[in-house]
């Protein structure tokens, strides 16, 4: 028969040698090959601009003209597009969050990595199968000095289990590797919530602005007619020539053919925010922006130069990165090393199914190996190198996306600075230029003055609406991109996985 009696004592030797291994084992699991990870350092710099920030922009009695102080360490709210005060923005960024596309990769991103990192994590433990077989076999009775074969059915059932020990931490840079996979994937999207909602308020401004060209365009084209009407009048009464008339009409037309481009560009803007929603353009439904339903936040945080490294989800994404490529060394160089594997099993075979766990037909075994790569070609040395040469790519990125986070903070300060002087200088050319016109006309109607003096008069005041309506957007843009500069204040949603302690515990 092929059935084994159990031998007590040789099982009890069994286990123990596999014991002793493991105990082995566990008193070197505490070291792992590779360079352990370290957080890089903020850069040890004061400011962000050069000479320091004033305390506010200036300011000026318009609207969008007040002045905006500057808060250093000043804490930044997770919905910090409510700042600017409309329930259509924020309507749209809640409709946003529910059905934007790229958000909603970004999520299942995230699930893919956790789970990939909750399949790692098995490799900890023990790997343990069962089977169960019935073989129905012909013997030669030969060997027993018959002439007649044996015909029976062999039945088993057994348990297996293996283990390869971490002796050398592979497993758990491996881990590490997949862990750091998974923050990367969870940074990348606090940068998608912070990306989308700093572009729809930057839409919604540029929507803002286009309707407010728009309606100055067409208070300027209902003044233009109505001087058209004068000159005709003249005409008739001999005190303007054909030229005159012929002057005025081109003005005119030349400001009636700015306005198709600017209802051209409302409809891409709008085109554009419906993509954000995740809504087609024809079936696109939401209220209009204009920049009187804007509030103008009047305090701007300015994180300290510290903090921003852990405030900006693109930086910490990097860090990921780099922490990922740090642990694939320490995968690379265990894969150099050897690895022990314990397996045993344990079960019975026998003739009848129903003396499988009899104690006469009880099989075990256990069994140790060790296997040590002697000749591969050079791959496991060269995937090392490669996998150093991936680290020091890595912290280059990381470096390259601090240094233009600093940019991007520094340049945000500065454009709000300049943008509060160029609202100042617009409403004031604005209100100049209006005024001269004024006076302009009132000259022309008393024949003054010739109808090209008045033709310029009107060309600067057109000018001059336009250019404080971009003035006053480009403050409202700037604004906004200056919150998402400094991070958007992720650490502070209810939905996230972060807290305050994953960015800004003691700075805030």
């Amino acid at each position: 028969m092929l059935n084994h009696p159990l031998k007590k004592p040789g099982l009890r030797s069994g286990l123990l040698t596999a014991s002793a291994a493991l105990l082995l084992s566990a008193s070197i699991a505490g070291c792992a090959v590779g360079p352990d990870y370290r957080t890089p350092p903020p850069p040890r710099t004061s400011g962000y601009v050069r000479g320091g920030l004033p305390a506010h922009t200036v300011s000026s009695k318009v609207k969008a003209g007040a002045a905006q102080r500057f808060v250093p360490a000043r804490d930044i709210p997770a919905d910090w597009w409510t700042l600017f005060r409309s329930h259509e923005l924020n309507a749209l960024i809640r409709r946003a969050f529910a059905h934007n596309p790229t958000l909603s990769a970004a999520q299942a991103a995230l699930r893919q990595a956790d789970e990939k990192l909750a399949a790692g994590r098995g490799a900890y433990f023990p790997s343990v199968s069962g089977s169960l077989g019935a073989v129905r076999q012909r013997s030669s009775g030969a060997a027993f000095g018959s002439t007649r074969s044996l015909i029976y059915t062999l039945n088993s059932a057994s348990v297996n289990v293996s283990y390869t020990l971490d002796a050398f931490g592979g497993v758990r840079r491996e881990v590490e590797a997949l862990s750091a996979q998974a923050e990367y994937e969870r940074f990348s999207l606090e940068a998608a919530y912070l990306s989308l909602t700093a572009n729809i308020v930057t839409a919604a401004v540029s929507e803002a602005s286009l309707h407010a060209q728009i309606e100055a365009t067409r208070q300027i084209i209902a003044a233009q007619r109505a001087d058209l009407a004068i000159v005709i009048s003249r005409v008739a009464a001999g005190a303007a020539s054909r030229a005159d008339v012929l002057q005025q009409q081109a003005v005119l037309a030349g400001t009636l053919a700015t306005l198709p481009p600017l209802e051209a560009a409302l409809a891409i803007q709008r085109n554009l925010i419906a993509t954000y929603t995740g809504s087609l353009p024809a079936d696109f439904s939401a209220d209009d922006f204009r920049l009187s339903s804007l509030h103008l936040p009047r305090n701007l945080p300015v994180s300290l130069p510290s903090q921003l490294v852990r405030q900006r989800p693109d930086v910490r994404a990097y860090a990921a990165l780099l922490h990922e490529a740090t642990a694939q060394i320490g995968v690379a160089t265990a894969n150099l090393l050897p690895k022990l594997t314990l397996s045993g099993s344990y079960g019975g075979e026998a003739v009848k199914f129903a003396d499988i766990f009899s104690p006469t037909s009880l099989i075990w075994s256990a069994a140790a190996s060790v296997a040590q790569p002697l000749f591969e070609g050079g791959q496991l040395v060269h995937t090392r190198r490669a996998a150093i040469a991936a680290a020091q790519e890595a912290a280059a990125n990381y470096q390259a996306t601090v240094l233009s986070a600093f940019q991007n903070v520094s340049n945000v300060l500065l454009a709000l600075q300049a943008d509060a002087r160029s609202v100042a200088a617009e409403a004031n050319a604005q209100r100049s230029a209006a005024q001269s016109l004024e006076l302009v006309r009132a000259q022309f109607r008393s024949g003054a003055v010739n109808r090209p003096q008045v033709l310029l008069a009107e060309q600067t005041e057109q000018t001059a609406q336009i250019a404080l309506v971009k003035a006053r957007a480009q403050r409202y843009a700037d604004t906004a991109a200056l919150f998402q500069a400094l991070g958007g204040g992720w650490w502070h949603r209810q939905d996230s996985k972060f807290t305050t302690n994953d960015c800004c515990k003691g700075h805030l």
